[in-house]
C-alpha cells in the first residue's frame, strides 16, 4: 500500500467519525442544559435537606450509642463493684477502647455525692454535691437524661449523659461526660462551600456547638431564631439584608436543632456558570471529538502500517528460510560430488597399497615411507568421507521428520563442524554429556540446525580466547524432558535486550555480520518440536541458553 492510500483512508475515517459524533454531541448538550436548569434548583434544596437530616441522624446515633453503653454498664454491674474506683477505672478503659468520646465517668448516690470518679478532674469533682443541679433532678425523675452544654463546676463547656439505676431500695446514678468535639466534628460535616456554616442550638436558641461564622459557643447565633422548629425544612431567609439558604433538622434526645446555612450563590453557582459556559463546553467537546477522531484514526492506520510491515518481515523470513533450505541442499550436493573423487582416491590408494605389499624392502628402498604415506592418505580420505556424510545428513532432510535421535551424538557431530573455527580463535569447546540421556523422537536435521546456530552465536560472542560448555542432562522434576545447556564466557547480553533476542531481524552484530534470524529460527523450530528455549545472562558473565525437548 502507498503512503497516499493511507492518507486518503485516514481523511475518510476522520470525516465519518466527526459526522457520527458531533451531531449527537450537539443534541445531547442542548437537551442536558435545559433539563439541568429545570432540575438543579430542586436538587440543591433536596441535597441540603438530606444533608441536614443525615447530620442530625448521625448526632442522634452517637448519643444513642453512648446512652446504651451507660445503661448496659449500670444494669450489668452491682453498685458495690461500680463504687470501687479501681473496678470503675477498668470499665472506663474498656469503654474508651471502643470510643474516645468519653472524658470521665462517675457514680453518684441519691443525695448527689460522688461514690466513685475516674477522669482528669478528680480533685475538682470528687467532693462536689450535685443534689441541686438541674441534670441531677432530671435524671432522678426520668431515669435517663442528656444535658445541654454547660460550664458546671469544672468551668469548661461540656454536656453529660446520666442514667439512674436502682438496687433494692437504693437509687444511684452513673454519669459520663461526653467530649463535645465529637459532636462538633459530626456537625462540621454539614458545612458547604466557603461561606457555609453548621451548628446546633437548644430550645432557648443557645449555641451547643461552635459555629464557623455565626457566633460563639453558649452564645446566640448570628442567624434567625429556629429554636421552635419541629421538623426538617429548607427555606431561603433574608437576615439583615443577606439572603441565605437555611436547613433545620430536629435532634430528638436532647431537644436540639441542627442548623445548616448555605450561600445560594454558591449552591446555584453551577447553574449560573452553565448558562455562560454551555457554548464553551460544547466547543471543548467538539475539539475533544475532533482530537479523538484524529488520534484514533492515526492509531488505526498506524496499526495497519505496522501489520503490513510485519507481513513484509514475515515474507523476508520465509525468503531467508528458503535460502537456508537451498543452501542445505547445495551443501548436500557438494558433499555428494566430493564423495566421487574421494572414492577414486581411496581405490587408488588401496591399489597402491596392494602393489607395495607384493614388493620387498630389498627391491624397494623406500617401501616403509610409501606405506606410511598411503596410510595417511587413507586416514584423511576417511575423515573427509565422515565430514561429507554428516553434511549429507544435515542438508538432505530439510522437511520435518520424526526419527529416534541421540542428542549426544547430534551435538558431537555439530561440534566437529566448528572445531577448526573455534581452534583458530583459541576457544575451547567443553562437553559434559549425560550417560543416562534417553533417545528422543524428533527431527535430527532441525536439531542440528538449532545447535549449530547457538554454537556459532557463542563463538561470535566470545570473539577470541574463551570457552564454551555444552552439557546434557535429565530433569528430575520433569522426567519426560531432556535439557541441553550451552554456556559461554562472552560479554553477556544487556538486561534490556534479553527479552528481544528471539525477535526476527533483531541483532547486535554489525550489518555485514548477521541479519538477526538465527535465534528467531531456533525459537520457531524448538516450539514446533514441542520444546522450549530460554536464555539467562548478565553482563560480563556470559550467557546460558537452555533447550528443553520432550521425550516422545
Amino acid at each position: 500500500m502507498t503512503e497516499r492510500y493511507y492518507r486518503v483512508l485516514r481523511i475518510k475515517l476522520i470525516i465519518m467519525a466527526l459526522c457520527f459524533s458531533l451531531i449527537p454531541l450537539l443534541a445531547l448538550g442542548v437537551t442536558i442544559y435545559y433539563l439541568f436548569s429545570a432540575a438543579y434548583s430542586e436538587r440543591i434544596l433536596g441535597a441540603l435537606r438530606t444533608l441536614a437530616q443525615n447530620r442530625a441522624r448521625a448526632v442522634e446515633l452517637f448519643l444513642d450509642e453512648r446512652c446504651s453503653q451507660l445503661v448496659t454498664v449500670a444494669h450489668s454491674h452491682p453498685l458495690s463493684h461500680l463504687s470501687d474506683e479501681s473496678h470503675l477505672a477498668r470499665i472506663f478503659t474498656v469503654m474508651q477502647s471502643r470510643s474516645t468520646s468519653l472524658i470521665d465517668i462517675g457514680v453518684i448516690d441519691d443525695r448527689g455525692n460522688h461514690l466513685a470518679y475516674v477522669g482528669p478532674y478528680y480533685d475538682k469533682l470528687k467532693g462536689v454535691n450535685y443534689a441541686h443541679e438541674g441534670w441531677f433532678l432530671a435524671v432522678m425523675s426520668t431515669g435517663l437524661y442528656v444535658s445541654d452544654v454547660f460550664l458546671g463546676f469544672r468551668g469548661v463547656p461540656h454536656f453529660v449523659i446520666a442514667v439512674a439505676a436502682q438496687e433494692g431500695t437504693r437509687t444511684w446514678i452513673l454519669r459520663a461526660t461526653i467530649n463535645s468535639e465529637v459532636v462538633e466534628n459530626i456537625v462540621r460535616g454539614g458545612m458547604v462551600g466557603k461561606t457555609g456554616d453548621a451548628f446546633i442550638i437548644n430550645t432557648s436558641n443557645v449555641l451547643q456547638t461552635a459555629p464557623r461564622f455565626s457566633g460563639h459557643l453558649l452564645g446566640r447565633p448570628a442567624a434567625p431564631n429556629f429554636s421552635s422548629s419541629v421538623d426538617t425544612r429548607v427555606e431561603e431567609v433574608d437576615y439583615r439584608g443577606v439572603k441565605s439558604l437555611y436547613a433545620t433538622a430536629r435532634v430528638k434526645q436532647p431537644k436540639w436543632i441542627l442548623v445548616i446555612k448555605e450561600d445560594p450563590k454558591e449552591g446555584m453557582a453551577s447553574l449560573f456558570r452553565a448558562r455562560h459556559v454551555g457554548g464553551g463546553i460544547l466547543a471543548i467537546g467538539a475539539l475533544l471529538v475532533i482530537a479523538g477522531a484524529i488520534l484514533t484514526t492515526r492509531s488505526i492506520t498506524g496499526e495497519m502500517i505496522r501489520v503490513e510491515r510485519e507481513r513484509a518481515k514475515s515474507d523476508q523470513l520465509m525468503v531467508q528460510s528458503s535460502k537456508m533450505t537451498a543452501l542445505g541442499k547445495m551443501a548436500a550436493g557438494v558433499a555428494h560430488e566430493i564423495n566421487n573423487p574421494l572414492q577414486v582416491i581411496s581405490e587408488q590408494a588401496g591399489w597402491m597399497k596392494d602393489l607395495l605389499s607384493k614388493s620387498d624392502e630389498a627391491s624397494f628402498s623406500n617401501l616403509g615411507e610409501f606405506q606410511e604415506c598411503i596410510g595417511t592418505i587413507e586416514r584423511h580420505v576417511d575423515r573427509c568421507r565422515t565430514i561429507t556424510h554428516r553434511l549429507l545428513r544435515f542438508g538432505r532432510r530439510m522437511e520435518p521428520t520424526q526419527e529416534l535421535s541421540d542428542v549426544n551424538q547430534l551435538l558431537a557431530e555439530t561440534i566437529t563442524f566448528l572445531e577448526n573455527e573455534a581452534l583458530s580463535r583459541e576457544i575451547r569447546i567443553e562437553t559434559s554429556y549425560s550417560d543416562r540421556l534417553p533417545r528422543i523422537t524428533s527431527d535430527p536435521a532441525q536439531l542440528q540446525q538449532i545447535f549449530l546456530n547457538i554454537l556459532i552465536n557463542a563463538i561470535d560472542a566470545i570473539g577470541k580466547s574463551g570457552s564454551i560448555r555444552v552439557a546434557t542432562r535429565c530433569d528430575s522434576n520433569r522426567p519426560r524432558e531432556i535439557v541441553i545447556e550451552v554456556s559461554d564466557t562472552g560479554p553477556g547480553i544487556p538486561r534490556d535486550l534479553v527479552g528481544r533476542i528471539f525477535d526476527p531481524f533483531f541483532t547486535t552484530k554489525a550489518p555485514d555480520q548477521g541479519v538477526g534470524l538465527g535465534l528467531a529460527i531456533c525459537h520457531s523450530i524448538v516450539e514446533k518440536l514441542g520444546g522450549q528455549i530460554s536464555v539467562a545472562s548478565t553482563e560480563q558473565t556470559g550467557a546460558v541458553f537452555t533447550i528443553r525437548l520432550p521425550v516422545v
